[in-house]
């Protein structure tokens, strides 16, 4: 992480970072060094304490504002991106994530389980393809990265509760750092168990019975804190996308690093991007790391690079698991297979806004880089291996969607049918000419009552990848073949 740059010293211009110095705040020998940095700052300007008041034409400040400025002013400079979005999303105070609801209508943005049912369905087909692969293991965990509101895993368990030997052996593990998205996934799963009071700690509740499957339901903050003791399935739809990332760009100094500042008292905005006067720590580590996976010709063409190391871990950490006991792994998000220059958006209220206005009111996330999630399961020396990335039309076409479409539409009602098949060319179309306004509340009656009403919107078929990590020697997952 840098230290202590000097934030006066920069300047944004023309669309580019520039610093107002070409002067490196680091001596040559530390900006040359490859391993520890020592930097002697007893000759840097104290810059005075930020005002936390509100400033004529500036927006209002939030919470989180306050908060990113004390951090700035403690460290006397800069931040990094990966800080200022792990801080956005996930601070266990002011954090989006952390204390209200982000998803539908009323939220920010929409998921695939959010759409339609048969998302998950389709996703509990893929899981019990790979325990059959298994040879049916008697025990299974099932766990999922990010859970939303929980309705990607109750369609889930609802579509494979027929299969008893499937769903008798299966505990479930979630992956959740919201306490409020805690409570919401205990409600969408009809979790039964011991009074909230006793049922949970300060980080929410920790245990519970899936009813009516009988599955016992297990939330922790980390992939960590999961046991590694039984064959695995980990499912992370729309996860990784969240996760922090570091942007470089290139310059005649090197690679240079995109950084979190204060903005000056007349911009509208509290924070403004800069650039690094020379590399940084993270870019010495992260830069090569990278680039020095690509084929000759696509390295010589970035001019810039975003990169999500723990993103990368998360990979090597689910082969690891995958290769131990046996399993695999399902990533679905928005991304392609090389990296990208630059992908952070911020989005509220189902539209684009600026990525450093109203921190922590609006949804960040970045596109994801899926050959660096291979590079990821490579690095980690695990006896595993990746399949595609494919589109999320080929998984979901592969795994039968349009049979599960067809025997819905036979006992569905006009409303049912339209949302059905709304919810289908959403999650399978390519384009904005493939789906429908809903018309009137937009709502279903029985299992479909919950689901929100959308307008129309582009298809995620085409735009949402698919990638799974399995042992060498399994066989291809479904979906993933020729």
């Amino acid at each position: 992480m840098l230290s202590r740059l000097m934030p006066q010293r920069y300047n944004v211009a023309a669309g580019l970072l520039k610093p107002y110095s070409a002067r490196c705040l680091f001596s040559r020998t530390e900006c040359s060094a490859e391993h520890d940095i020592s930097i002697d700052t007893s000759a840097l300007s104290r810059p005075e304490a930020h005002n936390h008041g509100k400033l004529p034409g500036k927006e209002p400040e939030t919470e989180m504002a306050k908060h990113i400025k004390s951090i700035i002013r403690f460290r006397g400079g800069p931040i990094t991106l990966a800080e200022y979005m792990s801080e956005v999303l996930t601070n266990p105070q002011a954090g989006y994530y952390i204390n209200r609801d982000v998803f539908g209508t009323d939220g920010d943005f929409t998921t695939s389980p959010e759409i339609s049912q048969l998302f998950g369905e389709m996703i509990g087909i893929w899981c019990l393809t790979v325990w059959q692969q298994l040879g049916s293991p008697r025990k299974m965990r099932l766990v999922e990265l990010g859970p939303g509101r929980g309705t990607l895993m109750a369609d889930l368990l609802r579509a494979t509760a027929p299969f008893k030997p499937f769903i008798s052996g299966l505990d479930v593990h979630l992956v959740e750092v919201s306490k409020f998205l805690r409570l919401q996934q205990w409600d969408k799963l009809h979790c039964h168990g011991l009074p909230a009071s006793t049922a949970s700690t300060t980080e929410g509740h920790q245990t519970g019975t899936a009813m009516p499957s009988g599955v016992q339901v297990h939330w922790h903050r980390s992939l960590h804190e999961v046991p590694d003791d039984l064959p695995t399935v980990c499912v992370a739809h729309e996860f990784l996308d969240a996760l922090p990332v570091h942007q470089f760009q290139k310059t005649e100094r090197g690679w240079c690093e995109r950084l979190i500042d204060v903005a000056s008292d007349d911009s509208p905005l509290h924070f403004r991007l800069v650039l690094s006067p020379c590399p940084t720590p993270a870019s010495r580590l992260l830069v090569d790391r990278r680039l020095g996976a690509l084929p000759f010709d696509q390295k010589a063409a970035m001019k810039g690079l975003e990169v999500s190391p723990q993103a990368m871990s998360t990979a090597g950490d689910l082969a690891k698991r995958v290769a131990t006991h046996g399993g695999a792994a399902l990533l679905i998000d928005y991304g392609r297979n090389r990296p990208y220059p630059t992908s952070l958006q911020a989005i509220r209220e189902h539209q684009f806004c600026g990525l450093l206005e109203q921190p922590g009111k609006a949804d960040l996330s970045a596109h994801v880089d899926f050959a660096a999630i291979r590079q990821g399961v490579g690095e980690s020396q695990a006896a595993a291996t990746c399949h595609g990335p494919i589109s999320q039309r080929q998984l979901l076409q592969g795994l039968g969607i349009e049979a599960r479409l067809q025997a819905l539409l036979k006992t569905a009602d006009a409303d049912q049918a339209d949302m059905l098949q709304t919810g289908y060319l959403r999650l399978v179309g390519e384009g904005a000419s493939a789906t429908a306004s809903v018309q009137g509340d937009g709502r279903q009656k029985g299992e479909q009552q919950e689901r929100e009403a959308q307008p129309a919107q582009e298809g995620m078929g085409l735009t949402y990848q698919a990638m799974a990590i399995t042992t060498e020697d399994a066989p291809v997952p479904v979906a993933f073949g020729e």
